[in-house]
Order: structure tokens, then C-alpha cells, then sequence
């Protein structure tokens, strides 16, 4: 049986940097929201983003297409748009199955 063990927060990636690499808490989550900033602007643009041995941030433009609403069976229209997917790299896919 799995169990969830907590979130990872920016607070928690601000505090590895500063126990890690010595740079005051400050300076830590600066460097964690410059991060997100960028991975941000770079989805925002059309950009997938790539971290090497943990995944990719993959964009897909989905196109218009009927649904059906499943409590009454009513043909809708499903506005086109662009979706976020997340593919976890072989390297990470292998420590999840492994588990800690």
C-alpha cells in the first residue's frame, strides 16, 4: 500500500539550496522563483522544458471535438486548447518504482 508522505513546496527547494550550497534563505528562493520563472515563460512561449534525468514538461494543442455531457447524454462542443503534460524520465520512472 502507497501513502503520500507531505508536499514538496518552494520554501522546501529554497531550503536544500541554502543547507547545500551556503546562500542565505533569501538568496535561496530567489534562485527557486527565478527557476519557475523561467520553466514559466518557456511553457508560456510554446517551449517544452526538459530536465535531463528527471522529465519533460510536454505542451499538446488539443483541437475542437464533440463531447457528450455524461448526465444527460447532450452532444457539447469541447473548445481547442493546449494542455501541460508531465513524462517522467527513465532514470526517475526507475527510483519511483524502487521506492525509498
Amino acid at each position: 500500500m502507497m501513502r503520500s508522505v507531505g508536499t514538496l513546496t518552494r520554501s522546501d527547494l529554497a531550503e536544500t539550496i541554502n543547507r547545500k550550497m551556503g546562500f542565505s534563505r533569501a538568496e535561496s528562493l530567489d534562485m527557486v522563483e527565478a527557476i519557475l520563472e523561467k520553466m514559466s515563460q518557456a511553457l508560456e512561449t510554446g517551449e517544452n522544458v526538459k530536465i535531463s534525468g528527471f522529465g519533460t514538461f510536454v505542451l499538446r494543442d488539443k483541437r475542437e471535438r464533440i463531447g457528450r455531457n455524461p448526465k444527460t447524454g447532450i452532444e457539447v462542443p469541447i473548445t481547442p486548447r493546449r494542455v501541460l503534460t508531465f513524462r517522467a524520465s527513465q532514470l526517475l520512472k526507475e527510483r519511483i518504482a524502487k521506492g525509498s
